[in-house]
């Protein structure tokens, strides 16, 4: 799982978001938010300090999910990080 929180933390840098990230957190921010919903395409937004928050766009599936993307947004700032390529 390391290698995958990881890999989360790289492409969120190569974006060229430059704050604080931890891909075991948007992982685990991640399973919270899809436990109990029903297979589907998803976004779910979360407030991290400041004005930081994070849309995830997820398609969720019976033993997993795909993350498709986040959008990070700084103090109106918005920053695209695509998984699906």
């Amino acid at each position: 799982m390391e290698e995958l929180y990881r890999l989360i933390e790289q492409k969120i840098k190569d974006a060229g978001y430059n704050g604080a990230v931890d891909g075991e957190e948007i992982y685990s921010e991640i399973c919270d938010e899809i436990e109990g919903k029903e297979n589907g395409h998803y976004i779910f937004m979360v407030k991290k300090e400041g004005n930081v928050h994070f849309e995830y766009t997820l398609q969720v599936m019976d033993e997993q999910f795909n993350l498709s993307s986040i959008n990070i947004v700084d103090n109106g700032i918005s920053i695209m990080v695509d998984f699906d390529n």
